[in-house]
């Protein structure tokens, strides 16, 4: 006799479903007021300003933060989408909700870091951020989709959450480096900015080539990078903090970016028998 996911499915499912749903409101809510909605202060006034848009020649263009408006409805959409009935069992539900909850809480801890000024320490929380969405990729690649939908709703929102949090960790490390005023590091500010964004552009290259397999995570992590190389090379063409070199830099690395992931996805697909 053959049983449905739903009867499958256990006391354990049933609680996960429902504080992912809780626990994602809570966070994305928290998040959101302390990046300066309803009231809160932005980030870019927060510890001194040090991650404002002409505090270090990482530091993205302020209209690039308006992706997080599209990261945080897909995490709803998730923390939803796994609360259905018909995917109380489901494997990949299984695998990954309890993660994608835990990147949640962590973004938020890493706004509440930043607004006490404690930037080193926001440095460690992002780092383990960005471990917890690589965990969260490898489970994915572990389990495959049995619908559509959810695959586009997760996998798209992974990637583009993975995508934005890859450059925003080395904006961050910058910030912290330049407030601790470390000094120049030997090769200079222009000369860091532009290794770091052949670094950016080089890791989603390489996060592709991982999840080729997964097309709607690996162009969801070149599009959002992408995304905020190229506002970091506007920021550096104009306002206070100008340098062309870092500019033009981070402009080829987000075309790099959005364009290596697709090619590399249309190859793998390409390749198959």
């Amino acid at each position: 006799m053959t049983t449905t996911a739903a009867s499958r499915a256990t006391t354990a499912d049933r609680v996960r479903q429902v504080v992912v749903v809780v626990g994602a409101l809570l966070a994305v809510a928290g998040a959101a007021y302390g990046s300066g909605a309803f009231g809160g202060q932005p980030i870019e006034e927060a510890a001194g300003g040090a991650l404002s848009a002409d505090a270090t020649v990482m530091a993205p263009a302020g209209p690039a933060f308006s992706i997080w408006s599209v990261i945080y409805t897909g995490l709803l959409l998730f923390a939803l989408l796994q609360a259905l009935p018909g995917r109380a069992a489901d494997p990949r539900m299984r695998a990954v909700s309890w993660w994608v909850l835990g990147s949640m809480v962590l973004n938020a801890a890493w706004i509440g870091v930043v607004q006490l000024g404690l930037l080193w320490l926001s440095v460690l929380v992002i780092v383990a951020l960005v471990a917890v969405l690589a965990a969260v990729v490898v489970r994915l690649l572990r389990v495959e989709p049995t619908r559509r939908l959810d695959a586009l709703v997760t996998e798209g929102t992974v990637g583009l959450y993975l995508g934005w949090v890859c450059v925003a960790t080395i904006a961050d490390v910058a910030a912290t480096l330049v407030d601790a005023e470390v000094g120049d590091l030997l090769l200079g500010a222009t000369a860091w900015g532009v290794v770091l964004c052949v670094v950016a552009a080089l890791l989603v290259v390489l996060i592709a080539t991982r999840t080729a397999s997964r097309p709607t995570v690996a162009v969801g992590v070149g599009l959002a990078a992408g995304w905020g190389l190229a506002w970091i090379a506007v920021a550096r063409s104009q306002g206070p903090l100008l340098d062309s070199g870092v500019s033009y830099a981070a402009g080829v690395a987000a075309v790099v970016a959005v364009g290596g992931p697709v090619v590399i996805s249309l190859l793998r697909r390409r390749s198959r028998p």
